[in-house]
């Protein structure tokens, strides 16, 4: 087996920390052909589909395929901004805000990079250009806060497999998950209120997270409970109470029984429970993408005004917004503990360099290095 290297590798390079932000994954264009290579690569990873390969195969292959991608496009097309997909804008916008935070404790010894589990920039590409740089402690972030064996595990498993390919690793740290982390409940909190002060407050609150297959959660994963242990922090934080708000699950797919209550179902009958208006939130989302723009906002929004509904209001995703930013430095700091971040400054490498020939002088007294 050829692993992965550099050759001619340089052992006097500086060596860096690296921060790898990622999501899950964008089409390279809206059209039916990209569709139909990212829905594949998505949806044949086997954490999102717990079929038995060769039925999924044949079902994938033979019919969703077939059908899918020129709809999803045309979904695509209606929310494709001139720089990419809106999940791509705002990953690479908060990857660089993080950078920019860390740089300036830092300076340039934290590598920051972003990339998509399915898609583009590829896990694979981003660490190739992390080694080249020097990287040998890695803190990977994959921004879902609510862990699932379909989301976060997934994540792990691309970085795993590439790792079995390296010939070098780098230490590694893997932020999981982040359901309950204080900074992030105070960032939604704060921005949610902000939206409020700004265009006013709804009846009630509707928090909605992507759902998952109803025998996952019954197989252990642990993404049901997390969701709603951020909807009560969040609530708490606003000083919410029960009857406030509603937490719900969107985007499901197939004919099988996944989380409840389902958003789209939840939306459609409220008016008759006399709740005619409502602002709605997505928590497990750190960006604006297809399911908040286009799900959300546009088809749920029409299902909730033609039951009845006079007044809905989308809150957007926290984005790359300044309150989001810190509390994602803060939680790479706090994965920084015990971990000393790099010194590059010329003094300290020529230190390091003069150390090292010592050393190896030491170890190899009669060669010249």
């Amino acid at each position: 087996m050829q692993y992965k290297g550099i050759e001619n590798f340089n052992h006097r390079q500086p060596e860096k920390l690296g921060v790898l932000v990622t999501n899950l994954g964008t089409p390279d264009a809206p059209t039916p052909s990209a569709l139909r290579r990212y829905l594949g690569e998505f949806l044949s990873d086997p954490r999102v589909v717990e079929l038995p390969r060769p039925i999924w195969w044949l079902i994938l292959h033979g019919i969703i395929l077939r059908i899918r991608p020129r709809k999803s496009a045309k979904a695509y097309a209606g929310v494709w901004q001139p720089e990419g997909s809106p999940l791509l804008t705002h990953t690479a916008s908060q990857a660089e805000g993080i950078r920019k935070a860390l740089s300036k404790k830092y300076g340039n010894n934290i590598v920051v990079g972003f990339a998509m589990r399915y898609g583009n920039p590829s896990i694979a590409h981003v660490l190739n250009e992390m080694q080249d740089q020097g990287v040998r402690k890695l803190i990977v972030l994959p921004l879902y806060p609510q862990y699932s064996a379909s989301t976060s595990a997934s994540t792990f498993d691309a970085i795993a497999k590439d790792f079995t390919r390296r010939r070098w690793l780098p230490d590694l740290r893997f932020i999981s998950h982040y359901p309950d982390y204080p900074p992030y409940i105070e960032a939604m909190a704060a921005h949610i209120r902000a939206f409020w002060e700004q265009h006013g407050r709804n009846e009630k609150l509707i928090l909605s997270y992507h759902g998952i297959p109803l025998k996952y959660l019954k197989k252990g994963d642990p993404y049901h409970c997390e969701c709603h242990k951020t909807s009560r922090l969040l609530a708490q934080c606003l000083g919410l109470e029960e009857n406030d708000y509603l937490t719900t699950f969107q985007s499901r797919f197939g004919k099988e029984e996944w989380l409840k209550p389902y958003t789209d179902e939840t939306l459609k009958g409220l008016p008759g429970k006399g709740i005619k208006s409502i602002d709605v939130f997505c928590p497990g989302f750190s960006s604006d993408c297809l399911e908040t723009i286009e799900e959300i906002n546009e088809e749920n929004r029409e299902y909730f005004m033609e039951s009845g509904g006079r007044g809905f209001s989308y809150i957007p995703a926290l984005n790359a917004s300044p309150g989001h930013i810190d509390a994602l430095v803060s939680l790479v700091e706090d994965n920084l503990k015990g971990w000393t971040v790099p010194d590059n400054n010329p003094e300290a490498l020529q230190q390091r360099d003069a150390l090292a020939q010592k050393q190896k002088k030491a170890v190899y007294p009669d060669r010249t290095l």
